[in-house]
């Protein structure tokens, strides 16, 4: 480990510095794609250091710049787009597998989320939308009667 990974301080990489922030942008769009959205988030920050990615992208750059191409691109599609801050900056030896070996560290939680986000989508829409949202709603159950301990003892066995 290096002193400066030691120290609790980032490596010196180009683009990582004081003041540069790194933002994870999540898409499960099916009218974008992650490649669209790298070319708009180009045009719209072209200092800012941009990074395709299997979930969306990884924005790094000076916080105004990130904060501004971050309220751009959610325009894009408000209910589908998620940001998210990534903890460590690009190339840090205290979390890079360059430096650890092994599967990336935080891809298994990203992985996990992004089967989440469209229930997160979903109620983001039915928010805008309450009458579409309370025809999804599940049909009220005949019997409204309260489950006796017995039945619960009864489910408890089977399972």
């Amino acid at each position: 480990m290096s002193e400066a990974a030691a120290a609790g301080s980032a490596p010196a990489h180009a683009g990582v510095g004081p003041g540069t922030v790194a933002k994870y942008v999540f898409v499960d769009s099916p009218e974008l794609t992650a490649a669209d959205l790298a070319l708009r988030a180009y045009e719209i920050a072209p200092a800012v250091q941009i990074k395709e990615t299997c979930f969306g992208l990884v924005i790094t750059g000076a916080e105004a710049e990130i904060d501004r191409l971050v309220a751009e691109i959610r325009k894009f599609d408000p209910d589908r787009i998620f940001i998210k801050d990534r903890g460590f900056p690009p190339g840090d030896e205290r979390r890079c597998r360059a430096n650890l070996g092994g599967a990336r560290p935080g891809f298994y939680g990203h992985e996990n989320e992004m089967r989440l986000v469209r229930y997160v989508s979903s109620g983001l829409r039915a928010l805008r939308d309450p009458k579409k949202a309370d025809l999804l709603r599940a049909k009220p159950k005949k019997d409204n009667e309260p489950l006796s301990p017995e039945r619960l003892s009864e489910i408890i066995e089977e399972s």
